[in-house]
């Protein structure tokens, strides 16, 4: 008897072959495989460049930009290339941080707070105007 697992999975399976045969049927067409490049391309872009746009704001900027590259590296050696290196330097960052005390930890904390800080207050300032520490000092003084 199949459990609800094998039933999900076997449905996932099949919508990962659909994708590929569609993907497979749109490149045997006359100009398909650079059309589906130059969409792949235009897809990709936007998200790496829409998450770059993200990484200072919270939310998910990298998750975006690690999605983009992925979009782009089922065309593009180039961008597998890249995210693989992206993946091993977040991978070594991350096993460096680990292995460090508390102490360089909470640094490691608060110095990216501080930059995202000044990205968020340098972006309203230069987009709307507003000066978060200019408004600050008018309320607290």
């Amino acid at each position: 008897m199949a459990t609800a697992d094998d039933r999900r999975a076997d449905r996932e399976q099949g919508m990962w072959s659909a994708v590929l045969g569609w993907r497979e049927r749109v490149r045997a067409r006359p100009g398909g495989r650079l059309t589906l490049k130059i969409l792949i391309g235009v897809i990709g872009a936007a998200l790496v460049i829409g998450g770059l746009i993200m990484v200072p704001f919270p939310g998910p900027g990298w998750l975006v930009v690690f999605a983009g590259l992925a979009v782009l590296a089922t065309e593009f050696a180039w961008a597998s290339r890249v995210l693989d290196f992206a993946k091993d330097k977040v991978t070594s960052a991350t096993d460096w941080l680990v292995r460090q005390n508390w102490v360089v930890r909470i640094v490691a904390s608060a110095l990216t707070l501080a930059l995202a800080a000044v990205i968020v207050w340098g972006t309203l300032k230069l987009v709307t105007g507003i000066d978060l520490l200019q408004e600050a000092r008018d309320l607290l003084g």
